[in-house]
């Protein structure tokens, strides 16, 4: 999945050094939001940080494919939107088997879950 060589090597702008001090990862602090999660999943299991950068790539990868894919989906239709049903459908081409299955049933169930609050 390539992107237009303007948009990939695009540099960006400099932040000022207290922007930066600020943007700048916290080495020992992991965010509030994962940490309430792995607790609620598995209370007596930690993660290094290097490990979470691990699965942040991979979780950043797989965005960017099925954004991708969902892209092409709408454009394919002659659509401005992506929908839950191009997102559906990207997940069942890009994600393998069983994976998929699981993905589109989460993905389905959080939709439920939203349109009905």
């Amino acid at each position: 999945q390539q992107f237009p060589t303007s948009q990939r090597n695009t540099p960006a702008p400099s932040p000022t050094s207290e922007a930066a001090a600020a943007m700048a990862p916290k080495a020992d602090k992991k965010p509030a939001a994962e940490s309430k999660v792995e607790k609620q999943v598995h209370p007596d299991v930690g993660i290094s940080s290097k490990a979470m950068s691990i699965m942040n790539s991979f979780i950043n990868d797989i965005f960017e494919k099925l954004a991708g894919e969902s892209a092409k989906l709408a454009r394919y239709n002659k659509k401005p939107t992506i929908t839950s049903r191009e997102i559906h459908t990207s997940v069942r081409l890009v994600l393998p088997g069983e994976l998929a299955k699981h993905a589109v049933s989460e993905g389905t169930k959080a939709v439920t879950k939203f349109t009905s609050s």
